[in-house]
């Protein structure tokens, strides 16, 4: 089987035929996905408007804490420069905090993980991610296959962009080919499709992940950070989602007639994160965002991805 199968091995069952056998768990599982988390550094306050940043990430790994969901994904830009040891100190106490509780922790690199020194930055998050792989890994829970990618592709050597690749269109046939797998969720750090006036869309996503996303018959979630904001697309009816919400200095929006059309456009909340619940038929989708005042949190935005169940 595909290395990154067996790292996932804690998370489910194979059988002698190598296929994957979701945990017999309770009907709803519930997983989170939060997205740069990264302190505001100096030179961005000098374009963008800072608002109780680190506040309002120590707040999200709070709630993310007493939701308690089976495991946490974060989405890339983890800290502002990876290479620096002091900026992990507050991720370190969340981690040691959700593996106390039994929360199971995934990373995927952002290009601040990898700013400066990347490979003393890619080396302190292997530390707290012993899971990743630089070129792609695979978790599942349930009956869902979730896909971490590198979109940090001007960090990656030829041979290792074109392993990436050919490891991840052979996992998504794997997957759809799988009968214990009902669903697929996509991630990487930078979005597909963005109407951030700041870094906007990327097209080398748009090149080498979203094509094989859109062929494949599970695939029903993409979900990505880099533009700190929460959008909301459909393209070619499958939902791409970005939550770039956990602290980061929020981005303005392109508010033209020629932006892509957000299904999200009413509601922009400045900090956020994903709750995600697997029920036996669907994919249950809550933006939780930190109320303006900094109170607490509100279940603001749902919404329903239904699953395949053949």
């Amino acid at each position: 089987m595909m290395r990154s199968l067996f790292a996932v091995a804690f998370l489910c069952a194979h059988a002698a035929d190598g296929q994957i056998r979701p945990e017999n768990n309770a009907a709803a599982t519930e997983i989170a996905f939060v997205s740069d988390t990264q302190q505001p550094m100096w030179v961005e306050k000098l374009f963008l408007h800072a608002d109780h940043n680190t506040k309002a990430t120590a707040m999200i790994f709070s709630d993310i804490l007493e939701q308690k969901p089976r495991a946490v994904y974060l989405l890339g830009d983890v800290v502002a420069l990876g290479f620096q040891n002091s900026k992990w100190a507050a991720v370190d106490i969340f981690l040691d905090s959700c593996h106390k509780k039994g929360i199971l922790t995934f990373g995927l690199l952002g290009n601040h993980d990898v700013m400066g020194e990347a490979k003393k930055g890619e080396m302190n998050f292997q530390k707290r991610f012993p899971d990743h792989v630089h070129t792609g890994y695979l978790s599942v829970v349930d009956s869902i296959g979730i896909i971490l990618l590198n979109s940090n592709f001007h960090k990656l050597s030829a041979t290792d962009e074109a392993r990436q690749l050919a490891w991840y269109d052979s996992t998504l046939h794997s997957l759809d080919s799988n009968p214990g797998i009902k669903g697929i969720i996509v991630a990487c750090h930078h979005a597909p499709y963005s109407n951030s006036k700041v870094v906007g869309s990327s097209k080398p996503v748009q090149d080498h992940f979203v094509p094989s996303f859109d062929r494949s018959r599970k695939a029903v979630l993409f979900l990505t950070g880099h533009s700190h904001n929460f959008e909301y697309f459909k393209m070619k009816e499958k939902v791409f989602l970005v939550i770039g919400g956990g602290g980061g200095l929020h981005q303005p929006l392109d508010t033209s007639q020629h932006r892509l059309p957000d299904l999200a456009g009413g509601y922009k909340p400045m900090f956020h994160y994903l709750k995600l619940t697997i029920y036996p038929d669907r994919l249950h989708l809550v933006s939780r965002s930190l109320n303006k005042d900094f109170s607490g949190f509100t279940d603001s935005l749902s919404f329903d991805i239904p699953c395949i169940f053949h």
